[in-house]
């Protein structure tokens, strides 16, 4: 099966020839890497062999999660599969891409997978945590049938790396354009309800983890509440979101404890910052322009005509 490995740049820092290093290692055969750059100016493009890449350049203003994915892979649709990779995401081994494509080749049911996220090796304690709690050693397949079960979690994926079969990703009709982020999760939701199921593969790994301070955690979870709000589907086929909140901080104080027990007011901050940034995001059509813009991570979605 043919892949294409599409990877949207701004900025990708020093991190990013890691990046490319761990694409460069994989096993399985890449038939086209499509870098779509937002205006880098920290020399990002200049590790890019545009001779072995594709290399899409947009404006910084015009770059929306779904939209800019959806537009990549419309412009090189000549795959079987569509692997996606954020900046930040270092493979872990050579077949993690592998691995990906021999699931959904073994399983025709399966319309999208996604890899376990590994914490970066200086991540910190909470960082460490969230992968950890989020992405198990233990690989899953769901499908509609499982959402009584898991809720809201039965679509938690991450374009973070993540890959699509391409007969499934245009039978629901791709990413959606305009959603202020979680365009992996809608086009998991309606692959589901569309009769296709996805996998969560433990044996596909990259090393990927933020080292977010409470105001970012709160611009973060004000830009999930967002989206939940502008996107109430889900919540009706796959249940809230509060539930799965109490059982991470759980588990996030258990693991923190064991850890390191002086870190448990900046747990209890942070978790703080979630809340508030989420309730209020739940509530943004009652905020003044500013304080929208102010309150969220992703500035851009902001400036869009159609939501001031």
């Amino acid at each position: 099966m043919q892949v294409n490995l599409f990877i949207p740049t701004l900025n990708a820092g020093k991190i990013w020839k890691e990046v490319l290093d761990g694409v460069a290692m994989q096993n399985y055969p890449i038939s086209r890497l499509v870098i779509i750059d937002s205006g880098s100016t920290d020399g990002t493009l200049d590790l890019i062999n545009e001779d072995t890449c594709d290399l899409i350049r947009i404006d910084k203003k015009d770059f929306d999660h779904g939209g800019t994915r959806q537009m990549a892979v419309e412009t090189f649709p000549d795959a079987d599969i569509f692997v996606f990779l954020t900046q930040d995401a270092i493979l872990a081994d050579p077949d993690a891409i592998k691995a990906m494509v021999e699931a959904l080749e073994e399983n025709p049911d399966l319309g999208m997978v996604y890899g376990r996220q590994l914490p970066h090796k200086n991540a910190k304690v909470l960082e460490t945590h969230a992968r950890l709690f989020n992405y198990p050693p233990e690989s899953r397949v769901k499908s509609m049938e499982d959402a009584d079960r898991y809720g809201i979690r039965t679509i938690s994926c991450s374009n973070s790396f993540a890959a699509y079969r391409k007969t499934a990703f245009f039978a629901v009709n791709g990413f959606p354009t305009g959603s202020i982020l979680g365009e992996d999760v809608l086009i998991a939701g309606k692959m589901l309800l569309d009769g296709w199921k996805m996998a969560y593969l433990s044996n596909s790994k990259i090393h990927h983890s933020h080292d977010y301070s409470a105001i970012e955690e709160f611009k973060r979870y004000f830009d999930i509440g967002v989206f939940h709000v502008n996107n109430e589907w889900i919540f009706e086929k796959f249940g809230r979101a509060e539930s799965e909140g109490f059982k991470y901080l759980k588990s996030e104080l258990t693991y923190t404890f064991k850890q390191n027990p002086l870190l448990i007011p900046k747990c209890l901050i942070a978790t703080g910052a979630k809340l508030l940034g989420y309730k209020l995001g739940l509530q943004y059509q009652s905020l003044p322009a500013g304080l929208r813009k102010s309150f969220s991570m992703t500035k851009a979605y902001w400036g869009k005509a159609q939501h001031n």
